[in-house]
């Protein structure tokens, strides 16, 4: 069975309902204001979803959901089918950095690709400082669409070669010049953005964090059940609002009969929705500090990511970047290398507690360490070594200690 997807309709007030296309990037036409622009949701005919769907046999790619995802035109990479990995105190770890280009970025750009090639867009538009940019351009290199990626002189060198190596135009531009460049691209040369083009507040794709509901889907149908708890690494909120939305309509198909508390883990550097949820606002901007965690440093919330902690009872929390290298080591010492933004949920999880969650609680992990800054900057001198001098490293009693020989 295909999509089901019947409508896209505003978070601000669901009645207000328009077409499923064209794909409305700009945020809701009816219920934003000069103050802040709300995102759209996707509907779907949820009476017609088959019975089966969730018993299907695991598989790469989100094909498997299809009928509760917008059409997926566009070719696949693989995207998806993640591990979920325990630690040794069993809390749960669902490592997206092994997707196609090693984030969870793949799950969204393989559905708004996919929206940008069904309603006739002549290419794709993105800012980004890694993952997304990275992502956005394998996923119209696949498309066979141009590619075009507003990046942060601050990125590092690994990823403008990763995003240049699928054929995309990378520029790097004043962050007050992007978004303007951004929509002439839309309106002038017909490409359409996978990223936020809107200034008041974050808006994003419609389509897109309907790929990321499939993270909760696979978290479910390998646990037996809906987690007790789960921390996401938060920037804008798509990826947040994605989870949560996912746990709500299995319960609401009968899948699981309970929904996870959802919590937002921010650096303590920025903490936008920590705001937004502190003040009862739909949205909060806050000025950004000195931070690693490039990735979650967003100046601005999203209303998403208020309507998924209010829907699920979770919170936002603040992370240092010292709690976030502390959950990183933790979990490169059980063979996980992730990006210091990808260990926030760890982090926020170490530092804060689980709330006396009754029942597994999971982390989401968003990226491999491949796209640290630090790991970019990292460099090792050759070293002139003798047998006995290795030998004494590796079997002397400082050997346990030795992490970069």
């Amino acid at each position: 069975m295909g999509s089901l997807a019947t409508a896209q309709r505003s978070l601000r007030d669901p009645a207000v309902r328009h077409p499923l296309w064209p794909p409305l990037t700009a945020g809701d036409p009816v219920t934003s204001t000069d103050a802040v622009a709300y995102p759209l949701d996707v509907d779907y005919a949820y009476d017609r979803v088959p019975d089966d769907l969730f018993g299907r046999p695991a598989a790469h790619g989100l094909e498997r959901w299809a009928p509760l995802l917008p059409p997926l035109a566009a070719p696949g990479l693989g995207e998806g089918d993640t591990p979920l990995v325990r630690l040794a105190d069993g809390v749960w770890i669902k490592d997206e950095s092994r997707n196609p280009t090693w984030s969870h970025k793949d799950r969204l750009n393989r559905v708004t690709v996919s929206a940008a090639v069904a309603s006739g867009a002549r290419g794709i538009v993105v800012s980004s400082s890694g993952n997304h940019g990275a992502s956005a351009a394998a996923y119209a290199a696949r498309a066979g669409l141009p590619c075009v990626v507003f990046t942060s002189p601050l990125a590092p060198p690994a990823v403008a070669s990763h995003v240049r190596a699928y054929g995309a135009t990378v520029l790097t531009v004043p962050q007050e010049s992007v978004r303007p460049f951004m929509r002439r691209i839309v309106d002038e040369l017909g490409y359409q953005p996978v990223s936020s083009v809107t200034d008041t507040a974050h808006t994003g794709h419609p389509f897109g964090p309907e790929g990321y509901k499939t993270i909760a889907y696979e978290i479910a149908l390998a646990l037996g059940r809906a987690p007790a708890a789960v921390h996401v690494p938060t920037g804008y909120g798509e990826l947040l609002y994605g989870v949560a939305k996912g746990f709500l309509e299995m319960a609401r198909l009968g899948v699981t009969d309970s929904v996870p508390r959802v919590y937002a883990a921010e650096p303590a550097a920025a903490g936008a929705l920590t705001e937004a949820m502190r003040s009862g606002a739909d949205t909060a901007r806050v000025p950004v500090g000195p931070t690693a965690a490039y990735a979650i440093d967003c100046e601005i919330s999203g209303y998403r990511g208020v309507v998924a902690l209010r829907e699920t009872g979770g919170t936002a929390r603040t992370v240092t970047d010292g709690q976030m290298a502390e959950a990183q080591a933790e979990l490169a010492a059980q063979g996980l290398w992730c990006e210091l933004s990808s260990a926030a949920g760890l982090a926020s999880l170490r530092a804060h507690g689980p709330a006396d969650e009754d029942g597994p609680v999971v982390c989401v992990v968003t990226s491999s360490g491949y796209k640290d800054t630090a790991t970019a900057r990292a460099t090792h001198a050759p070293m002139d070594l003798e047998w006995a001098e290795v030998k004494a490293l590796l079997t002397g009693p400082l050997a346990p200690e030795l992490r970069s020989c």
